[in-house]
């Protein structure tokens, strides 16, 4: 099983930290992951960020540390970017994941992360991402927020144009209730498109006790004028598992 960190620099999703390891070090405060990797011996990272604020600082301390750095970027990607997305309709609008295989693939997600911030609202679309895409990179659908996931449980309609690359799945088991639905179906459309497939876990926070910590934060990022979240009300989508701990990603290697 592959252990997916986000830090703290994808505003909301996390509430782990990249600093050095016991680097301002405060009991009530956020984990790093660094201290994660070193308290349990792990020599790599894997860390999947929405946006590149934080490979600096995850690029500093890994070298520092002796630790391998495999940094991916998670991006919309869709058939035209320069459409305008419909409120309350089907979007074709999907998640993907870009991992940089060495310094030159760094220099090519910097390439498309601009492109789809300059040119258009944070998307990308296929034919946009071919022209940019290179050996340097692989390309790996997300378990969640994936063209399967979003056409299986939003009826959306995204149909991917992996006609230059070679896609890789990752699936996740983190006891949401539809997770055994998406997986059935990731597996059925590889086993077609003869595509490999990898178990994964996306890690948030350290300890399954953190899981309100995590909520509290998420209910703070998503609050705005037209909808609020509390902890009495949280709004929030696919909130309602503690499996995103560092934690659970031990008890399912150890079973």
């Amino acid at each position: 099983m592959l252990p997916l960190f986000k830090s703290d620099f994808s505003i909301g999703k996390s509430i782990l930290n990249l600093n050095e390891p016991n680097e301002d070090s405060d009991p009530e405060g956020s984990d790093s992951i660094f201290d994660i990797l070193v308290e349990n011996n792990l020599p790599k990272l894997i860390l999947v960020e929405d946006n590149l604020s934080g490979f600096l600082q995850a690029f500093k301390n890994s070298k520092k540390l002796g630790i391998d750095l495999i940094f991916g970027l998670r991006i919309s990607v869709c058939s035209d970017a320069s459409s305008p997305i419909k409120k309350n309709s089907p979007s074709d609008s999907n998640k993907i994941i870009l991992f940089a295989k060495n310094g030159k693939g760094c220099r090519d997600l910097n390439k498309i992360y601009s492109h789809a911030n300059v040119q258009f609202d944070g998307r990308i679309d296929y034919e946009s991402l071919s022209k940019l895409f290179s050996k340097d990179l692989d390309l790996v659908v997300p378990f969640y927020d994936s063209f399967i996931f979003n056409n299986s449980l939003y009826f959306s309609s995204c149909v991917p144009n992996f006609s230059f690359c070679d896609p890789k799945f990752f699936i996740e088991r983190n006891n949401l209730p539809f997770d055994s639905i998406i997986e059935d179906k990731v597996k059925n459309y590889c086993k077609k498109n003869k595509h490999q497939f990898f178990l994964a876990k996306s890690i948030y926070y350290k300890n399954k006790s953190d899981f309100s910590a995590f909520q509290t934060y998420k209910c703070i990022c998503s609050r705005n004028f037209f909808k609020s979240s509390s902890l009495e009300k949280p709004n929030l989508e696919h909130c309602s598992s503690d499996d995103f701990s560092f934690e659970s990603f031990l008890q399912h290697e150890g079973t």
